[in-house]
């Protein structure tokens, strides 16, 4: 699949295949962590984990993301035995048990490579390739798909130095290169994520959901992950569990301006946010039409 293809959003993930134009796409977030911002120390072990994604899936969630290292602003590298005795066997148990496509959180080939081995099927790459030069060439191994993400320095020091002259463009030519080292190494399925909340301030943050239009004529999907990110307890003054109410204004704001995924802690509810606002983007326009519920299942 060449980028013009890419430009339909037909997506293939193993024998699941999504038209990520069809709708707002939502991926459900299970962090197998003691310390991820928002839900560390929620699943202590692999059942948990694995019965929390199930419940997921049962509410509408069309992937689920697994991760074992934090990447909150200030967080250190987990050791890779750790990482990976945290999250194989919560994706081992989950390609049993769900077709759902999975997703691994990580930014190290060798946590990738076995994931993939272990049946995922999209690497979510907070560096956009730009941590491990053998990134790239391992999903593509595995004819994977990948989720390029903009982060500025890295998780420990992103929050240190956020000043931009050209937030939007200087996110864009970060993606682009990410673009390029997964073009060149032969991966068909790539998916690009601004970044909200790594590396930029509130008022970043903002911005980006305001032009996020500007990246979808990049010719690839657009994920957007604001789950009760920082700038919505600034704003509302907030704590992180307090914060569902402003992850479903920035959910609705996203598909609004063109997001194709949504990727959340709170799948029932956003699933049902995500519904409504399509709805509204679709309102008058005849080559949309109105989807049931039961459409977006």
């Amino acid at each position: 699949m060449n980028k013009l293809n890419n430009r339909n959003h037909i997506y293939t993930f193993g024998g699941v295949e999504y038209d990520l134009d069809s709708r707002p796409h939502i991926i459900g977030i299970i962090n197998v962590t003691p310390d991820s911002f928002s839900d560390g120390g929620k699943y202590e072990g692999t059942e948990e984990a694995v019965d929390a994604a199930l419940a997921m899936v049962a509410d509408g969630a069309d992937f689920i993301d697994v991760g074992g290292e934090s990447t909150r602003p200030g967080s250190e590298p987990v050791p890779l035995e750790v990482e990976l005795k945290r999250i194989i066997p919560v994706i081992e148990k989950l390609v049993k048990a769900t077709s759902i496509p999975l997703s691994v959180d990580t930014y190290k080939s060798a946590v990738a490579a076995k994931a993939l081995r272990a049946g995922a099927r999209i690497v979510n790459d907070i560096s956009g390739l730009h941590f491990d030069a053998q990134m790239a060439d391992v999903i593509a191994q595995y004819d994977a798909t990948v989720i390029i993400m903009h982060i500025r320095g890295t998780p420990r020091t992103m929050q240190t130095d956020v000043v931009y002259r050209n937030l939007i463009g200087e996110i864009r030519i970060y993606l682009e290169e990410g673009i390029r080292i997964a073009s060149e190494a032969g991966i068909h399925q790539i998916i690009l994520d601004p970044g909200i909340g790594f590396g930029k301030n509130t008022d970043h943050n903002l911005e980006i959901f305001k032009r996020l239009g500007e990246f979808r004529n990049m010719g690839y999907p657009i994920l957007v992950g604001p789950s009760r990110k920082s700038f919505i307890g600034k704003i509302l003054n907030l704590p992180v569990e307090d914060r569902l109410e402003g992850t479903a204004a920035a959910v609705a704001v996203s598909i609004m301006n063109g997001a194709n995924i949504l990727r959340v802690h709170d799948v029932k509810e956003m699933k049902r946010v995500a519904i409504i606002a399509d709805a509204i983007r679709r309102a008058n326009d005849e080559n949309k039409a109105l989807l049931t519920v039961d459409q977006y299942s």
